[in-house]
């Protein structure tokens, strides 16, 4: 069993991985990305994932932890594992708003499409991937949207328990929502009660 967490770029996987870490899970990471003022409590990212569309194999060195990998490079995974995927969903205008603060951030170049183009694009990919996730019965997903863990942690570290089938340490899992650490919010929306984050 490997436990796999997926989504779009910038859409709450690094504090998906914070949680599971916290919770208990054993995290392959390789430190080789820093923390920094985007993530300041850091990225976990495992550099060979980037390696899984040519060896797909080295996945192996996951089995037994957590492991981020992007929604683009899930369908790169051999078929011969059991994984147990949970997929984080954050409204992609927001997503897409974080995207462009990072770039300014490490001071590159940004995408070419328009933020509005940019959205369409990630809609179309997402939608394939749903599709595709449907055809490959080795992978159980568990979809988190990141407005409900930072509205309700508890409920929703509870629903990863379920899903991974494991005891986890869901009071530390829950200390690790930081609720300044939300920072492109659509307009209009409010920061979620803070009698909410509750143990």
């Amino acid at each position: 069993m490997i436990t796999i967490v997926s989504g779009v770029p910038r859409s709450g996987t690094s504090l998906m991985m914070q949680m599971l870490a916290a919770g208990g899970l054993a995290p392959l990471a390789d430190g080789q990305r820093a923390a920094d003022a985007s993530n300041p409590r850091g990225y976990f990212e495992w550099e060979k994932a980037k390696s899984l569309p040519r060896e797909p194999y080295c996945i192996v060195e996951a089995e037994g932890k957590v492991v981020k990998i992007i929604s683009s490079l899930l369908l790169s995974l051999p078929n011969t594992f059991a994984y147990k995927v949970i997929f984080m969903e954050w409204p992609l205008g927001e997503v897409v708003a974080s995207q462009s603060a990072l770039i300014q951030k490490l001071g590159k170049q940004g995408p070419a499409l328009a933020p509005e183009a940019m959205e369409r694009t990630l809609e179309a990919h997402l939608k394939q991937v749903k599709a595709s996730l449907r055809l490959h019965p080795e992978m159980s997903v568990c979809w988190i949207g990141y407005h409900d863990t930072l509205q309700d942690p508890p409920r929703v570290c509870n629903t990863i328990q379920q899903f991974l089938s494991i005891p986890l340490n869901v009071t530390a899992m829950t200390a690790q929502v930081d609720l300044s650490l939300y920072r492109q919010r659509q307009p209009g929306r409010t920061l979620p009660a803070q009698g909410s984050l509750a143990d």
